[in-house]
C-alpha cells in the first residue's frame, strides 16, 4: 500500500518546478508537479512518447501547442494531450503556485 497527501507539496522559488512521481504500472504513470512560476524554455518543445491527461488543481497556467493555440488553463480545467503534440508551457502562476496532476499512458507493448 501507497498512502500520501495530494495537498502537502514541497516548498520552491520562482521559477522552479518540482515533478514527483505517485505512481506507477505497466499501462501508465501519475506525476503531481508544481510550478512556481515557471515556464518552458524558449524554442523548447515537449514531443512525449505518452498520452498526456492533466488536471490544473491550483492556480492558473498557459500552454501553447506547435500551430500557434494558446490554452488559458483555470483550477479544475483538464486536458487530454496525444502522444506527439507538441507544446510548451508559457505561464504558470507563482502566487498561488500551480499544482498539476498528470496521468500518462503508455501505448499498448511499450515496456514501462
Amino acid at each position: 500500500m501507497k498512502k500520501g497527501n495530494f495537498y502537502l507539496i514541497p516548498e520552491g522559488e520562482k521559477g522552479q518546478e518540482i515533478i514527483e512521481k505517485l505512481l506507477e504500472n505497466q499501462a501508465m504513470w501519475i506525476e503531481r508537479i508544481t510550478s512556481f512560476g515557471s515556464k518552458t524554455p524558449e524554442g523548447v518543445w515537449y514531443d512525449q512518447d505518452t498520452d498526456e491527461w492533466v488536471l490544473l488543481v491550483k492556480g492558473r497556467a498557459q500552454l501553447e501547442f506547435e500551430d500557434g493555440f494558446l490554452l488559458d488553463l483555470n483550477e479544475g480545467d483538464w486536458v487530454f494531450i496525444p502522444a506527439g503534440e507538441r507544446h510548451r508551457v508559457t505561464y504558470t502562476s507563482f502566487d498561488p503556485s500551480c499544482l498539476w496532476l498528470a496521468i500518462h499512458m503508455k501505448k499498448p507493448g511499450e515496456r514501462p
